[in-house]
Order: C-alpha cells, then sequence, then structure tokens
C-alpha cells in the first residue's frame, strides 16, 4: 500500500483552500520584511544550481514566511533539484529517534509530492551504524517538514522534485556528524538540495533573542558545528533544531562550501509587534 502522508497544520500554519494558501505565499514574498519580489516561473530551468543547503523557518505563514520567503526566492532563480531532502526536529518524541520515510508521497493543498525512493533507500544502505529508522510514525503530526512544501511547491510549480524526509530527536552532534557522511556518501553525485528546518531562540525578549541568535548565526555562516553546539550551551539558546543545522553544516563543507550567508533574521516581535515573548527565524543559505 502506498503510504500518503495528510496535511497536518494545513488550516493552522497556513491557509488549507489552494487558491487562498497560494495568496498567501505571494503575500510572504511581497511582505515588508520578506524579500519584496516574487519567483519568475519558467525561468529557471537552463540555470545552474548553486544553492546545496538552506536553513529554513517552520512556524506559521503569518510569522515566519516572510522570513523563509527570502531563501526560496533565492532558490527560485536557480534550477529545480531532482531531490530535496528536508531534515526537521521531531517536536512531539514519537517514532523513532532518526526517521526516514522512503516511500509514498506528502500532500498538501497544492497537491503530492512524491518521495523519491531509490535515493532514499541508498540512504539507508550507507548507514552502516543502523541509526536511519524507517518510521512512518515520527513524521505523522510533526509540522517541522510539512510547512517547507507548500513554498517549495509555489517556486517549483511543475512539481518536478521529489523529497526524502528525515525527522530527529536524538540531536547529539556525533551522530549528526555521522548522520552528514552517510547523507554525502549518497548524495554527493546526485542534484540534491539539503533543508534544515529549524526555528531559533524561543519565548525571549527581543533584545534577549536576538543577541543569543546573532552569536549562533555567526557560528553557523562560519560553518562551525561544534563551536554552535558549544555556543547554543553555554546561552542556553533553545534553537530546536540544532542537529539537522549540524547536518546541512556538515554536508555543505564536503561539498566544498566554506562559508554560509545570512539572507535575514527577524523574530515574531517584528511581525506583530509584541517583543516580550518572541520567536526568532533565519533564513541562511550555503551556496
Amino acid at each position: 500500500m502506498v503510504h500518503r502522508r495528510k496535511s497536518i497544520v494545513a488550516g493552522s500554519f497556513y491557509d488549507a483552500n489552494k487558491e487562498s494558501l497560494s495568496q498567501q505565499i505571494n503575500n510572504c514574498f511581497l511582505h515588508e520584511i520578506g524579500p519584496q519580489g516574487l519567483p519568475e516561473h519558467g525561468k529557471n530551468v537552463q540555470n545552474k544550481r548553486n544553492i546545496k543547503g538552506v536553513i529554513s523557518p517552520h512556524a506559521g505563514f503569518i510569522f515566519s514566511g516572510p522570513i523563509a520567503a527570502h531563501h526560496f526566492l533565492r532558490l527560485s532563480y536557480e534550477k529545480t533539484p531532482q531531490t530535496i531532502i528536508i531534515i526537521g526536529p521531531n517536536h512531539r518524541g514519537l517514532g523513532k529517534e532518526i526517521a526516514i520515510m522512503s516511500t509514498g508521497y506528502w500532500e498538501t493543498p497544492l497537491g503530492n509530492i512524491e518521495i523519491d525512493e531509490q535515493l532514499a533507500k541508498e540512504i539507508i544502505n550507507y548507514d552502516d551504524k543502523h541509526l536511519i529508522k524507517e518510521d512512518a510514525q515520527a513524521h505523522a503530526f510533526e509540522h517541522s517538514i510539512e510547512v517547507q512544501l507548500p513554498f517549495l511547491q509555489f517556486i517549483y510549480p511543475q512539481n518536478q522534485f521529489k523529497i526524502i524526509p528525515i525527522c530527529i530527536s536524538n540531536q547529539q552532534l556525533v551522530k549528526m556528524n555521522y548522520l552528514a557522511d552517510t547523507i554525502f556518501m549518497a548524495t554527493k553525485e546526485k542534484s540534491c538540495l539539503l533543508i534544515a528546518s529549524s526555528d531559533f531562540t524561543h519565548y525571549e525578549s527581543q533584545e534577549s533573542a536576538k543577541r543569543k541568535d546573532a552569536e549562533a548565526i555567526d557560528k553557523i555562516i562560519n560553518m562551525d558545528s561544534k563551536l554552535f553546539y558549544d555556543t547554543i550551551r553555554r546561552n542556553g539558546a533553545s534553537i530546536c533544531g540544532p542537529g539537522p543545522i549540524a547536518m546541512v553544516i556538515e554536508v555543505c563543507k564536503k561539498l566544498g562550501i566554506n562559508r554560509g550567508k545570512l539572507l535575514k533574521y527577524a523574530t515574531s516581535g517584528d511581525v506583530s509587534g509584541m517583543n516580550d515573548q518572541v520567536v526568532g527565524y533565519a533564513s541562511i543559505i550555503f551556496e
């Protein structure tokens, strides 16, 4: 039986109606803290792919969508990758510690996206320690991967890409380094994009969140996963996806990239005007 993973945050994190969702995403691009430009569909076919990795937020589109639109606009200028590996934290703690879905498809109001079964199986085959487990339960109620999909469908409207979703609850750096090796070996000859889904500091004042996040982002831009983890620990920064971020950093280093680029940082307070308890969001690319 083909596994169909239905949208679970359509109607809450983003609009559930196809037309209104497309308009909502359109508005994220044109928002005052968005890139204020729209993808030009059909003009990217002959372009090269330079962006290998992205760090993308995963809150409700009203809050983090304009920030995410910065890297999605940049991606829209480049040729569509064949496979997009989306790595997200497991907020609910269900299922296996490192959970992959290797078959079926994911459904959003904008249509269905097929999982790249062949490449997912190759990743599993390269995992000599057998840390990566086939597990749909870990993905069933997790939003961090799902919220990336409508943006991808919007910038690649022909839907000519496949995905590999990986959900992680055990984000120990030693395991993330091993997984980066595994993914690199399986994908180094492929046309792949990696997305690390993560928000930054949660529910602190605007001043505190921006200070903590600026220090963490500095380590990300310099592609130093260990110092990034050390900074989180020292500052008590509540970044929810350090593991996915570290994995993308390490794979991109193996691809010859030596520095990331921050496209946009903002908080929920910059959108809502309420600065007492904010969440930080960053748009970062590695090219």
